[in-house]
């Protein structure tokens, strides 16, 4: 079964950029559908972004402009580019992949998943 890995987590300031990276063990996410969520205490995940039919992105209202999601085949890797940062930013980001199709905005839509990585802003 494929897995995959976040990294790049940190705490920055507001207004800092960090790029996150989720890493797949199979060549198969390069054709799958991926996302990003985010989860924050207390709170429920939530949809940050998706990538899916090769390059069609979709973005959250709270971080569209903001946030770049993208993908290198080559690395069976992809990013998210965060840039102005927010304290409500402040969540652990998960990766997400599948071919469960639906609208790919809820977490039902994704089969597997990485195990997060903690991102701070402090204001």
């Amino acid at each position: 079964q494929m897995r995959l890995e976040e990294s790049g987590g940190g705490m920055v300031q507001a207004g800092d950029s960090l790029r996150l990276s989720c890493a797949a063990s199979a060549r198969t996410f390069n054709t799958d559908d991926m996302a990003w969520f985010r989860q924050a205490p207390g709170k429920e995940r939530e949809f940050v972004g998706m990538l899916r039919w090769g390059n069609y992105t979709f973005y959250d209202g709270s971080v569209k402009g903001r946030f770049t999601i993208s993908r290198d085949k080559t690395k069976n890797t992809a990013y998210l580019q965060m840039n102005s940062l927010k304290p409500e930013d402040t969540a652990v980001y998960f990766c997400a992949a599948g071919r469960r199709g639906g609208n790919g905005l809820l977490p039902t839509s994704y089969d597997t998943w990485g195990q997060g990585t903690q991102v701070t802003v402090s204001s």
